[in-house]
């Protein structure tokens, strides 16, 4: 008689998988537990709100990805650093309604189990949690032969942040004459890797390992900056000063973001080289032949948040950035919209 066929058979190690969780669990009891309720493993997380302490609290949730920047870890064989991307992208949306980042959960699919890339990435994604002082309450880590390449995996991050119904950053108190504040990004982010690889590989025929003067380390070291989580600043910030609107500025760049939390009437003016664009952006820039709208529209170019301000607290938000370390300045302006205009412009 044959030999019965199992699961393993068909590709699928359901005691490699178990045996993770044990890794995981250790992982996630490093990030913040305040509210956390019983330990992964369940089949669901259990998060306590009775620590919120808000008069009308309201949930808000985001989910995202790391996109193809999964490629450069691919070609490293580095993986911890888009588990903190992985984080940052979905807190960061969360974070800019004046949400206070609460739980976050991950999905995680390969074609073949590898212990050693899933220890990686989760304890990226733990740094993540860490970094966005919230608590990884769980996650799914999916073998699926024959759905994914060798060596290859996919990601999606699940964030769950609280904020009180009065103190929602909704944009709707924006007006003419508003300032807005740049923050600088750490680099690329998570945004326009299809692109990015597109120049670096397919048009100027770079090798992964290749060192970039520019940059003083090699392409992979640059591309693989993990994206900047802006938690602890923008709470610190919201605390107590004016802040009218914040846009995170991901996929679409700039000209796409911004105008997610501007009113209709208004418009917004931008003044080009307010503020310092870093090298990968100049290098893409002239690998590919980019002109600045599409540069624009594409990656942040150094800027991952955007705060929108009364002109009268401009000092005092650049004042607390600074007090942060944060690179900040005065980039442009809210002005009064016209039907046949774009809704930003760039001046000089």
């Amino acid at each position: 008689m044959d030999k019965p066929l199992t699961y393993a058979d068909a590709g699928v190690d359901i005691d490699k998988a178990n045996n993770l969780v044990s890794t995981i669990k250790h992982i996630a009891s490093q990030t913040p537990r305040s509210g956390v309720m019983g330990e992964i493993g369940g089949f669901g997380g259990l998060f306590s709100l009775n620590t919120a302490n808000l008069e009308r609290p309201v949930l808000v949730s985001s989910t995202d990805g790391v996109g193809t920047k999964l490629k450069i870890a691919f070609m490293m064989d580095i993986h911890h650093t888009v588990g903190i991307d992985l984080v940052a992208m979905s807190v960061n949306d969360v974070i800019v309604q004046g949400a206070k980042p609460l739980f976050f959960l991950d999905y995680l699919a390969m074609g073949k189990l590898d212990e050693r890339v899933v220890k990686d990435i989760v304890t990226g994604i733990g740094e993540g949690c860490r970094q966005a002082n919230c608590a990884l309450i769980g996650g799914e880590t999916a073998e699926m032969p024959g759905i994914y390449a060798a060596n290859e995996y996919d990601l999606a991050g699940f964030a769950v942040g609280i904020v009180d119904n009065s103190k929602i950053i909704d944009g709707s108190g924006i007006r003419v004459g508003h300032k807005l504040i740049g923050i600088s990004s750490s680099g690329l982010h998570s945004n326009g890797y299809s692109l990015v690889r597109k120049i670096c590989f397919d048009i100027l025929k770079l090798k992964i390992d290749a060192y970039i003067p520019e940059f003083g380390k090699t392409l992979g070291e640059e591309l693989l900056t993990p994206t900047r989580i802006y938690t602890e600043t923008v709470l610190r910030m919201i605390r107590d000063l004016s802040i009218h609107g914040l846009a995170h500025i991901t996929g679409g760049g700039i000209t796409e973001n911004i105008v997610r939390i501007i009113p209709k009437s208004c418009h917004i003016l931008i003044k080009k080289n307010s503020w310092e664009i870093p090298a990968i952006f100049q290098f893409l820039k002239q690998g590919g032949n980019l002109d600045d709208a599409e540069m624009m529209r594409t990656f942040n170019n150094g800027i991952g948040m955007i705060v929108v301000v009364p002109d009268q607290g401009v000092q005092d938000v650049l004042e607390r950035l600074n007090g942060m370390d944060e690179k900040a300045v005065v980039i442009g302006e809210v002005i009064e919209g016209k039907e046949a205009e774009n809704r930003v412009q760039w001046t000089e």
